[in-house]
């Protein structure tokens, strides 16, 4: 990665102007987007990337013997190195391509799981977890006699650790915890749960879904076991995901689906599987994704991502103390470590609504349960309305989120 000091100081009004879906009106209004937990935006060169493949490098990878097969595989397999390095992973084939974080996860449970966990066993994931890292959890427990058990969190959204630790005994097998809640923005003190699991012989597993796009990680660094998150949480193309994990862990792993790419001979005698990364990744991949990527993460080295982080930290903080102003808005996920969610209720109203009627303003929010019902149960709420940030956001739009608001709460209440 460029050092930072050569580096353009970071200027959120520039950065925008790369985005160009951000020039548009919603409903007669200028665009607010403020869902980026759920997506981020794409900067031109992402969308170039992809237009250029299908234009001039349109080819399946590996196997071809032809000039488009070799320009395609190279800038496929460039892509890994440069993921690789932005999260200072070992090795390249330690990075495995999936759909999403989701397939990720899935993909440790059920080869990982399957191969390691036995009865009595015990999994232990947080409560505000994402349902893709407690569903794939409890299908592979459930079919090895294994137990899912959440790890505490109070009422500001904090994990506990004191808790945790007490839960951890040599019958835990694998930790699995988001490094940030999508639903609340807690960042989780995930260097510490990784050092507390492996002190039982415990491995972790680290949603980054929600992580990677707001500073930089070093799995290294946390030692974590597995790392997972997305393409279009990181200014990608949708549909593609990484699998980050520890080299002896992956090649213990048996393949976790058959065909195309992870096999190196097979006969009806029997099949061998190939080498890393490629053991995981069966089938045509999504060849214009991972390029595009590739793109995605040229373009963050290319910023100044303290800078940007900072941007994006003192947005929150003015959000929130707008929050904190307005009559009848409660926030929801107050823990003292957070990153760029503000989830809030708007007294008397259902969260569906205010979404509705902040659409209809131009200011783009997620409304609902986040794909975090336990978290939601425990709170004794249906959900919340979920204004996420990233680093092309401004004051004005934040000014602009509670000015509709303000609209919201004179037509509701």
């Amino acid at each position: 990665m460029n050092d930072l000091t050569k580096r353009l100081p970071f200027d959120a009004e520039r950065v925008r102007a790369d985005f160009p879906i951000l020039n548009q009106e919603v409903n007669g209004h200028p665009l607010v987007y403020l869902d980026n937990a759920a997506t981020t935006q794409k900067p031109r060169a992402v969308i170039q990337a992809l237009v250029d493949y299908y234009e001039q490098d349109n080819s399946n990878v590996h196997r071809g013997a032809h000039a488009l097969a070799d320009r395609a595989t190279q800038k496929f397999e460039a892509a890994r190195v440069k993921v690789a390095e932005f999260i200072n992973a070992p090795e390249a084939r330690q990075v495995i391509w999936t759909r999403g974080t989701t397939e990720s996860i899935n993909l440790v449970a059920a080869s990982w799981g399957r191969a390691n966990l036995q009865a009595g066993d015990r999994v232990l994931v947080s409560a505000m977890e994402h349902h893709s890292n407690i569903v794939p959890w409890q299908l592979v427990a459930a079919e090895k006699g294994a137990s899912v058990e959440p790890i505490p969190v109070d009422a500001n959204g904090t994990l506990d650790l004191a808790a945790l630790e007490t839960m951890l005994d040599e019958r835990v097998r694998m930790v699995a915890c988001g490094h940030v809640s999508n639903a609340l923005g807690t960042v989780n003190p995930v260097a510490d749960v990784v050092r507390l699991a492996h002190a039982v012989g415990a491995l972790v597993l680290i949603d980054g879904a929600q992580a990677v796009s707001h500073w930089p990680v070093d799995v290294q660094a946390l030692d974590c076991d597995f790392y997972a998150f997305s393409a279009h949480k990181l200014f990608g193309p949708t549909g593609l995901g990484v699998l980050y994990g520890k080299r002896d862990l992956l090649e213990a792993m048996p393949p976790y689906q058959g065909g195309g790419e992870m096999i190196e001979t097979v006969s009806f005698a029997g099949t061998s599987f190939n080498q890393l990364p490629y053991k995981f990744e069966a089938g045509t991949p999504d060849i214009a994704g991972v390029i595009a990527f590739g793109a995605a993460i040229d373009y963050l080295n290319q910023l100044d991502r303290a800078g940007a982080a900072a941007h994006e930290q003192a947005l929150l903080d003015y959000a929130e103390e707008r929050a904190r102003a307005t009559p009848g808005v409660r926030l929801v996920g107050t823990s003292a470590h957070k990153t760029s969610v503000m989830s809030f209720l708007l007294e008397g109203a259902h969260p569906n609504d205010v979404g509705m009627l902040l659409d209809q303003q131009g200011v783009a929010v997620r409304t609902g349960n986040h794909c975090a019902q336990p978290i939601m149960e425990q709170l004794g709420i249906p959900g919340t309305v979920r204004a996420s940030l990233a680093f092309y956001n401004t004051r004005a739009d934040i000014d602009r989120l509670f000015e509709a608001l303000e609209k919201v709460r004179q037509f509701l209440i």
